[in-house]
């Protein structure tokens, strides 16, 4: 009798075994061929040759590996869309264009020249060869966020550059595709075309509308992440539907919920995590199973068409930088810089070799071969290599230029930290959405979540739901890898609690909700928010969404006379240039023409990227004129100014009556920019509480002046 019913035989079939066996894979691949200096996406894909039939053959390809294999393809390109930074697309909208041609027909020139003349392949054949190297991954991203040069001319145009050459790669691909689908003749090609631009107009008139839609009605993590997923596949049914290759519905799935998934945002950061922990890594096993090393030194021809491959991808990419570099008189560094993020073949190439594998011509071969598809991954593996030690260099190059050069430090580049007081827990995730949105990225440490108890009116019952709020901002922040300081105190009041902390903890801005009136002699924000900032002069935003964060379309800011001499001007136009920049929507400022100048020096000088737009509020007595520019979809921002300060005016006095007329139904935040000094230093013997009576004198004045013109 056996004590374990267990038999080992290779290739192991039990789904079981199968599956652990490729967690083990995906956990330890990496972390070996890490030290050989070996990118994780050749290491998956190695692993995968080592453990499949032309291997060890410890496993099948079998029906598991194409499941995951299809959803991991789709989330590749999903992922690639969904990535593209749309606002760097547009601010070198011109140069990205010339570049993303130049990367796109050179290698395409190339790629048909030495297919037909080199390889002796078909016109197809060459064509869908070409297409793969017109692709690129910018798999070296990550080494230009390390060095902090993401606002780089190059690296701006390099990015625009790949959504031009990736997506007319991709309709290269699914045309190829659909003629195999189908009897190619003159009207094939009509309804074709007719097909793709019906379903992109679709796709991108009506997936936005329905994501904005779900993310608004839906807060539930899970059921966006599922929502999200369905959209994928809904978009590369659809393209399969009509005769397309799916991977491009996958692709522009990802472009058009681009604005509505932040980059730092938990959704972001689920689907990547997910994406990168087993869709993808099952994918590139796959892959791997499918290669046979041993053909690369069996014969000369699959060699022969591994060395043009990669030797075609590098020079095309290569002379295409080059000629970008020369025709707008770039640096040479800069010139290395398109070169190395340009460079390396990774997701679109796969998608196109994997399609172009499966595709079986009238002949009955196939239209890439064995060798092209280990070619393939030969030359993923030498571009990839070029393309990290490239960048890495001429990222160091940059960096090196750049702290020999005396850089002029501002004062908004000092070290951010933003205090959330939480009370209401329905609040509590569009709080933290908005700091996630409005801080630096490089700092880490930014965010402080704050719970104060009331020593006079404190109960257990409060003391809990205080440490639950703390827990709950502490687990949306930890969504996206952002650490959230949390701190519970005691004190006499929830107003002087917040301001100890704000200088204990050196706090630089406090976002706080927006309160709800408990009767009708209560304020429109509250006695909490009027004593913190009489007590602080840290910049203050007092905040009402009536939905989520990332649903807004437009960023409505109204903006007093004489703002541009407010100490925290800079900051807070920092703040929402940096919000538009993340939701890829616009940033709309009203205000007069002498604070527009300012504003429009200050933007062009540091946040050119920011999509803005400038209109004339001379009458800042009355918001009324605000309410045709603002709609249910967008944010109102209102910013004011403390008694006393350089752009306070009396009419400041009517803004709480009118937002409440006027914007009830909109979202809104009112924010209050840094001043300088203390509070204390303002108390005058005119008034204790330490107002400043000019204001009433210009008041009157005002009224004289108009009297008169009257007369």
């Amino acid at each position: 009798m056996n004590l374990f019913d267990f038999s080992w035989t290779l290739p192991v079939t039990d789904p079981t075994w199968v599956f652990f066996l490729v967690l083990i894979i995906i956990l330890f691949a990496p972390m070996i061929l890490g030290r050989l200096r070996i990118p994780h996406i050749i290491g998956m894909i190695l692993a995968g040759v080592m453990i499949g039939e032309y291997g060890f053959h410890i496993l099948d390809r079998d029906s598991s590996f194409e499941l995951f294999g299809k959803v991991g393809l789709y989330y590749i390109m999903f992922l690639a869309g969904l990535e593209m930074d749309m606002e760097d697309f547009r601010k070198n909208r011109t140069k990205g264009i010339v570049f993303g041609c130049f990367t796109f027909l050179i290698p395409m020139l190339l790629g048909i020249w030495s297919g037909m003349s080199i390889l002796g392949y078909g016109l197809t054949t060459s064509v869908l060869l070409a297409s793969m190297y017109a692709s690129h991954t910018l798999i070296s991203y990550p080494i230009i966020s390390r060095y902090g040069l993401s606002r780089l001319r190059s690296v701006n145009i390099t990015i625009g550059g790949t959504v031009i050459a990736v997506t007319l790669a991709l309709m290269i691909l699914a045309f190829i595709g659909g003629m195999y689908k189908g009897t190619v003749d003159g009207l094939f090609w009509l309804f074709l075309l007719l097909k793709l631009a019906f379903l992109c107009f679709l796709i991108i008139f009506f997936f936005p509308r329905i994501g904005r839609w779900f993310f608004r009605k839906y807060e539930d993590s899970v059921m966006q992440f599922v929502f999200v997923l369905a959209m994928v596949f809904l978009g590369g049914g659809l393209m399969e539907f009509v005769g397309m290759e799916g991977i491009l519905g996958a692709f522009l799935a990802g472009l058009v919920l681009n604005r509505l998934i932040p980059h730092v945002s938990p959704l972001m950061n689920r689907l990547e995590f997910v994406g990168n922990a087993l869709f993808i890594p099952y994918f590139l096993i796959g892959v791997g199973m499918l290669i046979d090393v041993r053909a690369l030194f069996a014969g000369g021809e699959a060699l022969k068409v591994a060395i043009v491959m990669t030797v075609v991808a590098v020079v095309s990419k290569w002379l295409a930088a080059w000629l970008t570099q020369k025709t707008y008189r770039m640096q040479p560094n800069e010139r290395s810089m398109m070169f190395g993020l340009s460079s390396a073949q990774a997701a679109a190439t796969l998608a196109a070799v994997l399609i172009g594998h499966n595709i079986i011509m009238e002949n009955g071969e196939r239209l890439l071969n064995d060798d092209v598809l280990n070619g393939t991954i030969v030359m993923i593996l030498f571009t990839c290599i070029i393309s990290s030690f490239a960048t890495e260099r001429s990222a160091r190059r940059f960096a090196l230029n750049e702290i020999a050069a005396p850089v002029e430090k501002d004062a908004t580049e000092m070290p951010e930290r933003i205090l959330i007081p939480l009370a209401n827990p329905e609040t509590i995730e569009h709080l933290i959405s908005l700091s996630l949105l409005i801080k630096d990225t490089k700092n880490k440490n930014a965010l402080i979540a704050l719970n104060v108890i009331n020593d006079s009116n404190s109960s257990e019952q409060k003391e809990q739901q205080g440490k639950r709020n703390l827990e709950k901002a502490a687990m949306i922040a930890a969504a996206v890898d952002v650490p959230v300081t949390t701190v519970s105190r005691y004190d006499l009041n929830i107003a002087s609690g917040i301001i100890h902390t704000v200088k204990e903890y050196e706090a630089t801005d406090v976002v706080i909700g927006l309160h709800r009136k408990a009767n009708l002699v209560d304020s429109f924000f509250g006695s909490l928010a009027e004593n913190l900032l009489k007590g602080t002069h840290r910049e203050v935003m007092i905040a009402k969404f009536l939905m989520p964060v990332n649903t807004l379309r437009r960023i409505n800011i109204a903006v007093p006379p004489k703002a541009e001499y407010e100490t925290g001007f800079p900051k807070w136009v920092q703040h929402f240039c940096r919000m538009g920049g993340v939701l890829g929507c616009r940033v709309h400022f009203f205000a007069t023409r002498r604070t527009l100048e300012h504003l429009q020096q200050l933007i062009s000088k540091k946040h050119s990227a920011t999509l803005t737009e400038f209109s004339v509020l001379e009458e800042w007595n009355d918001l009324l004129m605000l309410t045709g520019q603002v709609n249910y979809d967008h944010l109102l921002v209102v910013v004011s100014a403390r008694r006393g300060s350089i752009s306070y005016d009396t009419s400041f006095e009517r803004l709480p009556n009118q937002l409440s007329r006027y914007f009830s139904n909109n979202s809104l935040l009112v924010l209050y920019p840094d001043q300088f000094g203390d509070p204390q230093e303002i108390v005058s013997f005119s008034d204790p509480r330490g107002y400043n009576e000019s204001q009433h004198y210009d008041k009157v004045g005002k009224w004289f002046n108009k009297w008169l013109k009257k007369s």
